[in-house]
């Protein structure tokens, strides 16, 4: 369950770090509720994945988990400027974070 938890505080990183783009520097209100409230469930859900996980993996993942969220997301919606390069690099951290889960007994 501790993984399930880690995964779905990845999610609410995702949520609010996207979310910070479209609070035109927190003057709109719900787009700023909105992250908070993401990033409230995010630190709770870490939070409950770190009574099992080390903390040590556990925030390496949730880190991992937020950064190809905002990743995909920018490449597929804003259409960033991303450079095959960029795709190799986040694919290493892809792999990283398979290798911490696998590594967890």
């Amino acid at each position: 369950m501790a993984w399930f938890y880690l995964f779905i505080a990845g999610i609410f990183e995702i949520f609010w770090a996207v979310g910070i783009k479209y609070c035109d520097g927190f003057k709109i209100t719900l787009p700023l509720v909105l992250v908070i409230i993401s990033m409230a469930l995010s630190v709770i859900f870490l939070g409950l994945a770190t009574r099992t996980i080390p903390m040590s993996i556990a925030y390496a993942v949730w880190t991992g988990i937020g950064i190809i969220g905002v990743f995909t997301y920018g490449l597929l919606v804003l259409k960033d400027p991303i450079s095959a390069k960029n795709i190799i690099f986040v694919g290493m951290i892809l792999i990283g974070i398979v290798g911490l889960k696998l590594g967890i007994k």
